[in-house]
């Protein structure tokens, strides 16, 4: 994966394509170029005993950029590693065609893990240079091309994690060369265990390294490796790299190496991060003492630490200022006994320690798998470095470091099917976070301000990307106005106003049935507390809380009342409680009480009607009568005077004036209140709602 920001495309290497995705939204595939291996290739690939369908394609694993337009490229060719020059032309990919051997720039298997890096015009890799896999090296491909020693003692067994170069000749008080840095995983061989047993190493070279003039001939004459320490309680074992992300700074002694661990022996599901200063790892390399192999009784090979003379210059050193007034400007000026040396003794004694000693985060259950770091500068004219961690199980977290604890701030579901993430590419400038597994690729924000509602969400969430502003009410991207609040390090929601109050919510409870009653909280660092009728309730096997939500196994009647959710979060001593959600629990009318309930209402509508039906035939009598006199008077007087007939008309029912009439019903509504029940009369139009969806915070971006 490689991201073009000036192009503003990502390169996807794939099997047997590369695609050119747009950067705003990858789902636009801008271009494609397909490289495909030949029946041939694929044939003896398959007599070779690999699967001609899955082992024996190409599979792109190498993608750097060379110019603004070129790109070197490089794919496993069923298991025949071949590379070749890609160029953008008017937004096309175009495949050269000017292919060339791949050994060592590329790994034959397509799913062995390697490194490289695009240093100049000048190829770094570190893999493996023969079909088996059995060759580890370390290679520069340039004109002048150097490589590792074929020893154990310079690469046991390895496994290549992360390489990049830093810049160490910018303003180098004693002339120093830039240098490239290699962290990989392979078997120790300075303890005395009775079974191979890895750890963690960084190794370095010089950019001028030219190689020796007699010894060490096109090989690294400053290639040093040491241990890096990443101290978990209660291990036996040291922990294994997985994957490194360099934080680099304007002083290059200031950049920081951020590193993920696990445990080797698979027993527990425990990940770390730890980081190491660039300051830290040349301490070592260029101060610290060295390891030698000693031979003992038993016939084995003990390393030690060295306490003889060390010739001058100091092996694996660069030509630096002291070795330019010895006359030795280049490696190949270096002498035999200095390049004896290293040849012999590439292992410090002394392990690289990490930032204040210890991780700066220890994570359980799902295993972390890689990791970005990007540098934000918050509202307080602070900078934090917010950590993107993927892992094994398809998630993203959000890390950052407030006073030296760690706080994870955010956690994303990236993939549906929970695909481990494999790779993360980071674009500051753009604002997009890009991961990738053996499935696809996503792409995320760096920041979802939006999605906090509340200033209280907002400010507690302690993201640095975010900050509420009281003009528009809404969370936000941190911008210079002085109408925005954030609070990263105290937590203060004291300038927020208050929350509305949570209307509860009413639930039928069937006896015997388990109830599910939700909690969402809105923060990452809280946690949830849940009371019962104003009681703290513990979990217990009846009452189950899981993600936040409650569960009530076999509920009875006397589960029935009121439930409340708190989200609590603790911030420098001091505790925030918010209430997300109230339910009131009440029983469902058991088959009696509803026979009961029933016939009551039955009895009443019987009343109603006999005391309608008496009410009707008394007026009907009282009308007779009346017409009865009514008519008698009429036939007196009729002999004297004639008066004309009047209608009147009687509205028996309606609404009292002044209510209205619904303009898309032929029947006016009333509300009549009962004991507090609203009733609300029907209507004829009812919008439906069924076309209405939602995202949730875990759908794939």
């Amino acid at each position: 994966m490689l991201i073009q920001e000036d192009l503003g495309v990502l390169l996807l290497g794939a099997r047997e394509a590369i695609y050119a995705l747009d950067m705003s939204n990858i789902a636009v595939n801008k271009s494609a170029v397909y490289w495909r291996v030949t029946e041939e290739k694929q044939r003896e690939c398959n007599t070779k005993g690999k699967l001609a369908e899955v082992e024996c394609r190409n599979y792109i694993r190498t993608l750097h950029r060379m110019n603004e337009t070129t790109m070197y490229v490089c794919g496993t060719n069923a298991f025949s590693p071949t590379c070749d020059y890609m160029s953008i032309e008017h937004g096309q990919l175009i495949l050269q065609g000017m292919q060339e051997e791949g050994k060592g720039k590329c790994p034959f298997d397509p799913f062995q893990r390697y490194s490289s890096l695009m240093v100049g015009n000048a190829l770094y890799s570190a893999t493996s240079i023969n079909f088996l896999g059995s060759e580890p090296v370390f290679l520069r491909s340039s004109n002048s091309a150097l490589r590792t020693e074929f020893k154990s003692s310079w690469l046991s067994e390895p496994n290549f994690v992360y390489m990049d170069v830093v810049e160490e000749s910018v303003d180098s008080p004693d002339g120093d060369d830039d240098k490239v840095y290699l962290f990989f995983s392979e078997n120790a061989m300075e303890y005395d265990f009775q079974s191979k047993m890895a750890v963690s190493r960084v190794a370095r070279v010089c950019k001028g390294d030219m190689g020796g003039q007699r010894t060490l001939q096109r090989k690294w004459t400053s290639f040093l490796k040491a241990r890096l320490d990443c101290p978990l309680p209660g291990l036996i074992l040291p922990p294994i790299v997985q994957d490194v992300f360099l934080l680099k700074h304007k002083d290059w002694k200031e950049s920081v190496f951020y590193t993920i661990f696990t445990l080797q022996s698979g027993l527990s599901q425990v990940s770390a991060v730890c980081a190491y200063k660039v300051s830290d790892i040349k301490h070592v390399f260029t101060e610290g003492k060295f390891k030698t192999p000693v031979a003992v009784e038993t016939s084995h090979v003990k390393w030690v630490m060295y306490t003889g003379e060390v010739p001058v210059p100091r092996p694996g050193g660069c030509i630096n200022n002291v070795a330019r007034k010895m006359g030795l400007n280049r490696s190949l000026d270096l002498p035999d006994k200095t390049l004896q040396f290293i040849r012999d003794r590439p292992l410090m004694e002394e392990a690289v320690p990490p930032v204040s000693g210890r991780p700066l985060l220890v994570k359980r259950e799902a295993l972390l798998s890689r990791i970005v770091v990007d540098r934000v500068q918050a509202l307080d004219g602070q900078t934090y470095d917010v950590m993107f961690i993927g892992t094994e199980n398809g998630f993203i977290q959000k890390a950052v470091n407030y006073d030296g604890e760690m706080f994870i701030i955010e956690e994303i579901q990236v993939f549906e099917n929970r695909d481990t993430i494999n790779i993360l590419r980071l674009s500051s400038s753009k604002g997009f976070l890009f991961a990738g597994s053996e499935f696809g690729a996503v792409q995320m924000p760096l920041s979802n301000c939006s999605r906090h509602e509340s200033c209280a969400d907002c400010i507690l969430a302690r993201d640095p990307y975010c900050a509420w502003d009281f003009t528009t009410e809404h969370c936000s991207s941190v911008s210079s106005s002085k109408t925005v609040l954030q609070s990263l390090k105290e937590g203060d929601v004291s300038q927020c106003p208050e929350p509305d109050a949570v209307a509860p919510v009413d639930v039928v409870l069937t006896a015997g049935n388990s109830v599910q009653l939700p909690c969402e909280l809105h923060s990452n660092l809280a946690h949830v507390v849940w009371q019962f009728n104003h009681q703290l309730l513990l979990p217990n096997e009846k009452y189950h809380i899981y993600s936040g939500r409650l569960l009530i196994f076999d509920s009875s009647e006397s589960d029935t009342g009121l439930y409340i959710c708190d989200s609590v979060e603790q911030i420098n001593g001091r505790m925030h409680n918010r209430t997300m959600a109230v339910y009131h629990l009440r029983s469902k009318m058991s088959g009696l009480e509803v026979a009961v309930a029933l016939l009551t209402l039955l009895c009443l509508s019987l009343i109603g009607v006999i005391l309608f039906l008496w009410v009707r035939g008394h007026l009907e009598c009282l009308k007779i009568a009346r017409a009865s006199r009514q008519n008698e008077v009429k036939r007196q007087s009729a002999e004297y005077v004639h008066i004309p007939n009047r209608t009147s008309e009687v509205k028996l029912l309606g609404p009292e004036p002044g209510t209205p009439c619904i303009s898309n019903n032929n029947h006016c509504t009333v509300d009549f209140k009962q004991n507090g029940v609203h009733r609300i009369t029907s209507l004829a139009n009812i919008s439906s709602l069924n076309g209405l969806g939602y995202i949730n915070d875990e759908s794939e971006i």
